[in-house]
């Protein structure tokens, strides 16, 4: 097994597309219009105020107004972060089998630190993962290298001794440059973009429970 498992937050390791969703419907609430079904926001969930302002607006972040329409987003949704947000089915066992065989697991995640803390401190993940990096850890978010190899830094790990899970096209680029092994996790958001069997992952995983069989193989 990997001597360490790190993982995407959203759409990997927890879904938090329903509270993500409500906060981009309080934006389009505070333009009389109605909400949209959770369904149409969860694939851009993993691209944040951008993609999902999208969704609600139409809006691009060269629109006058993206930029207010951004903070009411941020705002609300750090207020409501973890109405709804759980982990995903079949992924605590995941982290006990982990726990319970002395393997570090810890998060890599593009969402900044104010949104990481308080939610990993409610869903009582903060004290479990071996590590936390978020978006504005290091100078470059992913697809740069720099957050798995800060992550891999402070496990005292060479890279190639960790293994990272994400649904997006960016974890898996990340994990190319940092020369560490990836696995596709084909439950999560998945992005507007090319197929996940393009992305060039080592592995995809279809759901929590496909993750042990492969874990096994590092």
């Amino acid at each position: 097994m990997s001597r360490a498992v790190l993982f995407d937050l959203d759409g990997t390791l927890v879904d938090s597309a329903p509270d993500l969703a409500a906060a981009a419907n309080h934006v389009r609430a505070l333009r009389d219009l109605p909400p949209l079904p959770t369904a149409l926001y969860r694939p851009m969930t993993g691209a944040g105020a951008r993609g999902l302002l999208g969704v609600a607006l139409g809006l691009t972040m060269l629109d006058d107004d993206f930029e207010t329409c951004k903070q009411q987003f941020l705002d609300t949704y750090e207020r409501n972060l973890a109405q709804h947000t759980r982990l995903f089915e079949g992924m605590d066992a995941v982290l006990r089998h982990l726990e319970h065989h002395g393997q570090p697991w810890g998060i890599v995640t593009n969402k900044a630190e104010r949104f990481v803390s308080p939610l990993l401190s409610t869903l009582d993940l903060h004290r479990r993962a071996s590590v936390v990096i978020c978006g504005d850890t290091t100078p470059r978010p992913k697809p740069a290298p720099d957050p798995l190899l800060e992550a891999a830094r402070c496990l005292g790990l060479r890279p190639q001794d960790a293994l990272y899970v994400g649904d997006d096209l960016r974890d898996i680029q990340a994990g190319h440059a940092a020369h560490m092994p990836t696995i596709a996790a084909a439950w999560g958001y998945l992005g507007a973009g090319e197929s996940i069997d393009a992305w060039g992952a080592a592995h995809i995983a279809h759901t929590p429970a496909d993750l042990l069989p492969l874990l096994k193989l590092y």
